[in-house]
């Protein structure tokens, strides 16, 4: 059994907003508690929108109870008819997560009968201790900066040794199939890393952190191109002449491929590989007419693969 952080912080925050409630003398105190455990959230920007529409979910429910009780009388009946108003207009004002905590704060004045000020001030102060120490304990979160950036060498090198196996591939179908493999394994890797990225996005309040969310996004983009050229691999077959220069150039991005290559000089490359392609001699058959239309096809998704990432670099740069 593994005690994560977010755990220790919920038993942690429930326990102190039981114990200053109670010493703050609030009736209901336990409540605290429960609001403490319903409020701690996975980040701190999750924390503060969670406290936000509790407590203004907390003065819509007031109203509405209020009119309630005031027509119908402190009875389950009264409270019936405030679910009636107050679920709904919770949901059209986006305040969904209050319904159930606020509606249990509601029952303190039917119980009470009463909303007199005093109470009015006790449930307010019990949503304040317990949806602030819960917003204070995720003031900490773990930085993910450093592993983040670990992640992008590891699929840098990952995404280097398929493209030096497909260079190995092409005009070889036979070599291809272990490559879809491999692909899978580097988009469930990239997708770990993406949400890792966005937990990371939501515990800064800075736009600057979007980067790295953009970047993983920017590699899943290109893993879906680099798909593509695998199953083209697959059905390519032509003389070895056609394929050496493009060979080549995958080797050559498989050895440069990184963060800081903004792709330039291979999209030159590939500019030079299509005039050498315009210029060679017509095909002979319609088998070759067939793969080379394929060859085609794979340069164009190799030219958008690398396109991608100039555009990547671009952005970020001027940003």
């Amino acid at each position: 059994m593994k005690i994560g952080l977010r755990t220790v912080k919920t038993a942690v925050c429930a326990v102190l907003a039981m114990i200053i409630a109670q010493w703050l003398g609030l009736l209901y105190a336990p409540a605290a508690g429960i609001i403490a455990v319903l409020s701690v959230g996975n980040t701190k920007r999750s924390s503060w929108l969670i406290a936000r529409n509790r407590v203004l979910s907390l003065v819509m429910a007031t109203g509405i109870a209020f009119a309630a009780f005031s027509l119908v009388g402190y009875n389950p009946v009264a409270f019936g008819v405030y679910l009636l108003f107050f679920i709904p207009l919770s949901a059209r004002f986006g305040l969904g997560d209050g319904i159930v905590v606020n509606s249990v704060l509601i029952t303190h004045f039917m119980s009470e009968a009463s909303f007199a000020p005093a109470m009015l001030l006790n449930e307010f102060l019990l949503m304040a201790v317990g949806a602030g120490l819960a917003l204070a304990a995720n003031l900490y979160m773990p930085d993910l900066e450093r592993s983040l950036r670990q992640d992008q060498m590891v699929a840098e090198t990952m995404f280097a040794r398929l493209l030096l196996l497909l260079s190995e591939s092409l005009n070889h179908p036979q070599k291809a199939v272990q490559l879809q493999q491999r692909c899978q394994n580097l988009l469930a890797f990239l997708r770990e890393a993406q949400e890792k990225a966005a937990r990371h996005r939501e515990n800064r309040w800075s736009s600057q952190e979007e980067y790295f969310e953009a970047y993983f996004s920017m590699r899943r983009s290109q893993l879906r191109l680099l798909n593509d050229m695998i199953a083209f691999t697959g059905q390519i077959s032509v003389a070895d002449d056609m394929v050496s220069d493009l060979r080549a150039l995958l080797a050559e991005t498989a050895a440069g491929f990184s963060e800081e290559n903004d792709g330039r000089e291979i999209l030159n490359e590939i500019m030079r590989i299509y005039e050498n392609y315009r210029l060679a001699p017509l095909p002979k058959d319609r088998e070759e007419f067939e793969s080379r239309a394929l060859l085609f096809q794979f340069l164009q998704s190799f030219t958008s693969f690398i396109e991608i990432k100039a555009e990547f670099a671009a952005v970020n740069q001027k940003s």
